[in-house]
C-alpha cells in the first residue's frame, strides 16, 4: 500500500491477538512499529515480527490505564524515532456485563477503552504533529452499533470510540492527521476464547452459533482486519477521516 514504507507507527494492545496482527501487518508494509502492551512477553513478540519482516518492531510495557506509563513510552518512542505517523489504538478490555455491572467493573473498562485510548492519543499528538501530520485508526466494533444482551459495558465503550473517532477527526483535520474507526464483527482470537471462558460458554458451541450472525457464515480473521487497519492508515485511503470501516462479514447487513 502506498505511504506505509518507513512510517513511524505504535498500536496499542500489539502483544496479542488483533493487535499482534496489526503491528506485524504495519511491519511487512515497511512500517517502524512500537507495541505498547502490558503483557511483559510482548517483547519476545516483538522479536518475532522483526524477525519475520526485517523491520524494526519495538515493544514498550505499557499499561495504559495509568498516564505516567503512557508518557513514559511515548518519550521512548521520542527518543528512538522522533515523530509519529500513525496510531492504531486498538488495546481493549473485555468485561462483559448487563444491568448487573458494578461502579468496579465500570471504571475498569472506561479506564483502558475510552479514558486509556484518549491519553494515548493526546499524548501521541505532539509526535503525530512533528511529522506533519498522520493516521490516526481506533479499533470500534459492530458492537458499537447494536444492543446485544449482557454486553453493556463492552459495547458503550465501544460507542464511545466512534464518538471519539468523530470528533478527532474534526479537531485533528487541520493538523493534516485523518482519523477513523475499524469495525470487525466477531474475530476468533483470544478475545474470543476468553469472553466465552468469561460467559461460561464452549467456544466451539459458541463460534458454530455466531457463525450464522455474519452472512459469510463465520467469524473473520486477525489478518483480515489489519489488511484494512493498514489501508486506512495508508495514502490510498487519504481523502477518508472520520468515518466507521466495518470488517464484519456481513452482520449488520441483516
Amino acid at each position: 500500500m502506498r505511504g506505509l514504507k518507513g512510517k513511524t507507527a505504535v498500536v496499542t494492545g500489539g502483544a496479542q491477538g488483533l493487535g499482534k496482527a496489526i503491528a506485524r501487518r504495519l511491519s511487512e508494509e515497511g512500517c517502524i512499529v512500537w507495541s505498547f502492551d502490558l503483557k511483559p512477553d510482548g517483547e519476545d513478540t516483538a522479536r518475532r515480527i522483526e524477525q519475520e519482516t526485517g523491520n524494526p518492531v519495538y515493544f514498550a510495557q505499557t499499561d495504559i490505564a495509568d498516564e505516567r506509563q503512557i508518557e513514559a513510552a511515548f518519550r521512548r518512542v521520542a527518543e528512538v524515532s522522533d515523530r509519529l505517523d500513525i496510531l492504531v489504538n486498538n488495546a481493549a478490555r473485555f468485561i462483559l456485563k448487563g444491568i448487573e455491572a458494578t461502579s468496579q467493573d465500570w471504571k475498569a473498562i472506561l479506564d483502558v477503552n475510552v479514558i486509556g485510548t484518549s491519553l494515548v492519543t493526546q499524548h501521541g499528538l505532539p509526535l503525530l504533529k512533528k511529522a506533519g501530520g498522520g493516521a490516526i485508526v481506533n479499533l470500534s466494533s459492530v458492537s458499537g452499533f447494536v444492543g446485544q444482551s449482557s454486553f453493556a459495558t463492552y459495547n458503550a465503550t465501544k460507542f464511545a470510540i466512534r464518538g471519539l473517532t468523530k470528533c478527532w477527526a474534526i479537531d485533528l483535520s487541520p493538523f493534516n492527521i485523518r482519523v477513523n474507526s475499524v469495525c470487525p464483527g466477531y474475530i476468533r482470537t483470544e478475545a474470543f476464547e476468553n469472553s466465552c471462558v468469561q460467559l461460561g460458554i464452549d467456544p466451539e458451541a459458541e463460534d458454530a452459533r455466531i457463525s450464522q450472525l455474519h452472512i459469510l457464515g463465520r467469524q473473520g480473521t486477525a489478518e483480515e482486519v489489519s489488511g484494512v487497519v493498514a489501508f486506512v492508515a495508508s495514502d490510498d485511503a487519504s481523502f477518508i477521516t472520520g468515518e466507521d470501516l466495518m470488517v464484519d462479514g456481513g452482520y449488520l447487513a441483516k
